[in-house]
């Protein structure tokens, strides 16, 4: 039986204000850029410091499956392999993926609602 490492207080302690950040996203851009934040400082919390997450290594993708990727660079990094393979991290970044591709396609069929935000 292999060491299984879980993350989730971490991922419960920045769902908080994840999902305000998501509440406050004007556009889909907004919901990608949230995301990518949120996912970077998880990986920082999960691994005490150890892997730092560029912007460019994660994007959300709401059309694929998975609704996320984590850049190749990244994935290759040793340090990146040890909390991801021997973690729920897959999970927690899948949860937070879901909450995000959720609101940006509510935000992709309503861009009224973005654009009266705009002129405000």
């Amino acid at each position: 039986m292999t060491l299984q490492y879980s993350f989730t207080k971490a991922g419960n302690e920045l769902l908080p204000g994840f999902r305000k950040k998501m509440m406050e996203a004007e556009s889909t851009e907004d919901v990608k850029k949230f995301f990518n934040y949120a996912i970077a400082e998880l990986f920082r919390k999960a691994s005490e410091g150890q892997v730092e997450l560029d912007f460019t290594d994660i994007s959300l993708q709401p059309e694929e499956e998975p609704p996320f990727l984590i850049s190749e660079t990244a994935q290759a990094s040793e340090e990146f392999a040890s909390v991801w393979n021997a973690s729920d991290l897959l999970q927690i970044v899948s949860r937070f993926a879901e909450i995000a591709v959720k609101h940006y396609k509510h935000l992709a069929k309503n861009p009224q609602k973005t654009e009266s935000k705009i002129r405000m």
